[in-house]
């Protein structure tokens, strides 16, 4: 029996409730952990303004890259799980988090299930996905939209501060 394929998948983080810094790095630790997946990298934190929303604190945002021979939905679901395990309520749209968890690539796959669309749909929007994916891989293609570092030029206008590495 052939081993399952690996595939190269990049994982967004977010927080902005309780201790977002202690939650991206936890968040980190378990995706490690998760079945026949390995973490390869984890961007700097950065800091951005709610997108959409007012009187929310900042949140602190990342990006993981793994190599994992998890599905995309088994994929799906562990994160779903990392979520809950941090305290993650979905009480209203927008709502603030402890912590955030989006499948944003799948190798090159474009999926378009009922739970779940890859590429992410909105991340090419978003300066706080773009950047700390830019620092791990400025040349991945988004499939359908384009390279990030071209990508990440057009959301220029989006206040995000990198953070210190840590």
């Amino acid at each position: 029996m052939s081993a399952p394929p690996v595939t190269r998948a990049f994982i967004g983080l977010g927080a902005n409730l309780g201790d977002p810094a202690r939650a991206i790095d936890t968040a980190c630790t378990a995706l490690a952990a998760l079945p026949g997946t390995e973490l390869l990298a984890c961007s700097r934190r950065y800091r951005s303004a709610p997108v959409g929303v007012s009187g929310q604190p900042d949140y602190l945002n990342a990006v993981a890259a793994l190599a994992t021979t998890l599905s995309a939905p088994a994929l799906l679901d562990a994160l779903l799980a990392i979520e809950a395990r941090h305290g993650r309520t979905r009480d209203y749209r927008m709502a603030p988090r402890t912590l955030d968890l989006d499948l944003l690539l799948y190798g090159d796959a474009r999926l378009d299930l009922p739970q779940l669309t890859v590429p992410h749909p909105r991340m090419h929007q978003r300066a706080f996905v773009l950047a700390p994916l830019a620092e791990l891989a400025p040349q991945i293609e988004i499939p359908g939209r384009g390279r990030v570092a071209d990508l990440l030029r057009e959301v220029a206008d989006q206040t995000i501060e990198a953070l210190p590495a840590s």
